[in-house]
């Protein structure tokens, strides 16, 4: 009888992973400062979704 041969499968194309979002690197969230005051004074910074990518955290035009 023959020897059997080892089959070998090509390998798989794993699709590049997805662009990373510049101005909230990728978390889908941003810091928005917060002001106060007649003179509107900055007194803090809260989180606020990021308008560039809509929150997914990828780039929007990858």
């Amino acid at each position: 009888m023959a020897t059997r041969r080892a089959i070998t499968k090509p390998p798989k194309n794993t699709p590049p992973a997805p662009a990373v979002c510049s101005p909230c690197d990728g978390s889908g969230m941003v810091a928005a400062t917060v002001r106060v005051g007649r003179k509107r004074r900055p007194v803090g910074q809260q989180d606020g979704f990021c308008l560039n990518c809509l929150g997914s955290g990828t780039a929007p035009d990858a």
